[in-house]
């Protein structure tokens, strides 16, 4: 094996901590969209 062919272990890490983190930005991002609209609701009562 001469290590060119694959990702070391840290490359592999370091991609699915950046794959990690770009999902869970995602979902902050739909929960702060829909968070607003759900917090008026419940200022209101």
């Amino acid at each position: 094996m001469t290590g060119s062919d694959k990702p070391t272990r840290e490359e592999r890490l370091a991609a699915k901590l950046r794959e990690n983190l770009r999902r869970r930005k995602a979902q902050s991002r739909e929960m702060a969209a829909q968070k607003p609209s759900l917090s008026k609701e419940g200022e209101q009562s």
